[in-house]
């Protein structure tokens, strides 16, 4: 697999009450080798073997909030995690009553896991890092729902600009020059004369990013955290007809979803979290795309590549 992978790959879709077609919320991210696991619905562990996910690979796991379609697969995924002889620590970001709840049901059950679980709590007065490597950063961000939620923000760092080795040779400069020129530095050839690094190198592609919506109203208060990311996930539990049951649930529409994917100038968006009393999803796409075109349907098992 290549080395700059960006992949969501799309574990359940569904609301609050699983159907036989659709499993409640959960994806699973893969920026560069690195694999996140965004909220964890029941069944998680399942759809995570029926995909061929890596299971092992998982070292984050992010959950939005404490309500149980984005969270009851936990306990179960660190139980099999034990039973698979788990070494590495396991970094789970969430709510700060998430922890107490697990904590009980490892120790009710007599589960003594062969990892270390680490703790990162979330907060929704802004934009706040959760995590950071030489690779990628995760941000949560607020959401309104009817209880504490949060949503996630992945954003690729800079790459590194390419290297021409022929230029290289042509102007005679070694390759220990490489890590500079990386960089965006010039550097001196063999001769002792400056070579400017746009004479060696070229622009690296675009630096990648998606952003995660979860139980959310329609909220344009979320724009600024979300502009102009490539890949944008936001739930679309009900259709138009239901408009004011979105509102009193503080979930949203398909067509809302779609305004709030134009108004935040994104590439792409993704809906999902679909009620359960709709057994189709063609409405929900038909009306996401009447207000951003260039919208797809969350089914289960899809890999979107950015």
């Amino acid at each position: 697999m290549s080395a700059q992978t960006f992949e969501l790959l799309i574990l359940g879709s569904g609301a609050a009450s699983p159907t036989a077609k659709r499993n409640p919320s959960a994806q699973l991210l893969n920026i560069t080798d690195r694999y996140f696991l965004i909220d964890c619905g029941e069944a998680t562990q399942m759809q995570l073997r029926k995909y061929k996910a890596k299971i092992q690979k998982i070292n984050h796991i992010l959950i939005s909030h404490m309500h149980g379609d984005h969270f009851f697969g936990l306990p179960g995924l660190l139980s099999t995690l034990q039973l698979m002889d788990r070494k590495n620590p396991l970094h789970i970001y969430g709510p700060k009553e998430l922890r107490p709840v697990i904590e009980v049901i490892l120790e009710a059950s007599e589960s003594k896991l062969s990892y270390d679980l680490v703790w990162h709590y979330t907060y929704n007065n802004g934009l706040n890092l959760l995590f950071e490597d030489e690779k990628v950063e995760v941000y949560s961000f607020p959401l309104r729902h009817r209880i504490y939620c949060t949503g996630f923000l992945f954003k690729e760092k800079p790459l590194p600009r390419r290297i021409n080795m022929d230029k290289l040779k042509k102007f005679k400069v070694s390759q220990a020059e490489i890590h500079k020129l990386k960089k965006g530095l010039d550097v001196y050839n063999d001769m002792g004369q400056i070579v400017k690094n746009n004479k060696l190198t070229s622009d690296p592609p675009p630096s990648r990013s998606f952003a995660y919506c979860s139980d959310t109203i329609s909220d344009r208060g979320i724009v600024p955290y979300i502009e102009n990311v490539n890949l944008l996930y936001h739930e679309a539990t009900f259709l138009s007809d239901n408009t004011k049951r979105a509102k009193q649930t503080f979930h949203s529409t398909a067509k809302q979803a779609g305004s709030i994917a134009k108004r935040a100038n994104v590439e792409k968006l993704i809906i999902g979290h679909f009620s359960a009393r709709y057994d189709s999803t063609d409405r929900f796409l038909s009306e996401a795309r009447s207000s951003f075109r260039k919208t797809e349907v969350a089914e289960e098992g899809l890999t979107f590549t950015v």
